[in-house]
């Protein structure tokens, strides 16, 4: 297994500076330079594109915070109202995706009327080809962090739970979860969430994205592509979370992505993209299945 090590930060006077953040901007930073190329690449104004690109960034931040607090946090916020202000406190990747989307549509009626809607997929198709690079560098942070543990396994990736550190940092997850912490955790280790999206994205959805982009695809590929690629899997990840809210078995999480899986067909037909259809049909009846059986 993996050993378990805190995260690491640099102490600059008053200020600490902590891996997580610092993986987070270079996501960003990242994000929106490879994004730059690709709208010219693919024939699309960059300077439009960067501005689409900055109204995501702001969208997504506020969305992030927003999800994280309104349904993952409830009681916090209940306690601690200012919670609300505090965008850098307490966020989720799934907020940051919905509020960025929210972001572009709004963009698009106010400040790009003139762009027709085939233009509008394309800027947003170039984005989600670059997300999963961006998504994973910042799943690095949180592997780091080890800010989404899962239930204790002795699965090999796992992170080892032999030091003092790890086991108390595990043993209050499971407090905070109201779960009793099994007898032989000392010799297993847990599941960081964050690690394994690092992987699937860094190994499966990046490598996928390149080596599909030698030939030329239709407007709205690799949106389809994440949505049937990564919302299966987070999905299922999901299920081996401990302490996180829950409404009817689900995370805030689950819901989202059920509720995008259920539209993926549905997008993918009227575009007559029916290998995309098929598939989401499968994931969506596969993700249910998971969900009877789930805590």
């Amino acid at each position: 297994m993996i050993p378990y090590f805190d995260q690491p930060a640099l102490q600059i006077g008053p200020f600490t500076i902590h891996a997580f953040g610092v993986l987070v901007a270079a996501a960003a930073w990242v994000s929106l330079t490879i994004v730059q190329r690709r709208f010219a690449r693919v024939g699309l104004d960059p300077l439009l594109g960067h501005r689409l690109g900055g109204w995501m960034l702001l969208g997504g931040i506020v969305g992030a915070h927003l999800f994280a607090v309104l349904l993952y946090f409830p009681l916090k916020l209940r306690s601690d109202p200012w919670l609300l202000l505090r965008v850098w406190e307490d966020i989720s990747s799934f907020g940051g995706v919905l509020g960025g989307l929210a972001a572009a549509l709004l963009f698009f009626a106010t400040r790009a009327r003139d762009v027709d809607r085939p233009s509008k997929v394309a800027y947003l198709d170039a984005i989600a080809f670059v997300f999963p690079a961006g998504l994973a560098i910042g799943r690095l942070g949180c592997a780091l962090a080890h800010d989404h543990p899962g239930t204790v396994t002795s699965f090999p990736l796992a992170i080892s739970l032999r030091t003092d550190a790890a086991f108390n940092y595990i043993a209050g997850v499971y407090r905070d979860g109201g779960i009793a912490l099994p007898e032989a955790a000392r010799t297993m280790g847990f599941h960081d969430l964050g690690l394994y999206e690092f992987v699937f994205l860094s190994f499966v959805i990046v490598p996928l994205f390149v080596w599909w982009d030698r030939s030329r695809r239709p407007v709205g590929f690799y949106l389809m592509a994440f949505a049937a690629l990564y919302l299966p899997v987070r999905f299922g990840l999901d299920m081996l979370r401990i302490a996180d809210a829950r409404y009817l078995a689900l995370t805030p999480a689950q819901w989202a992505a059920a509720f995008i899986m259920a539209a993926v067909p549905f997008f993918a037909l009227r575009e007559r993209k029916l290998r995309f259809a098929i598939c989401g049909a499968v994931i969506l009846g596969t993700g249910w299945a998971c969900a009877s059986g789930g805590p």
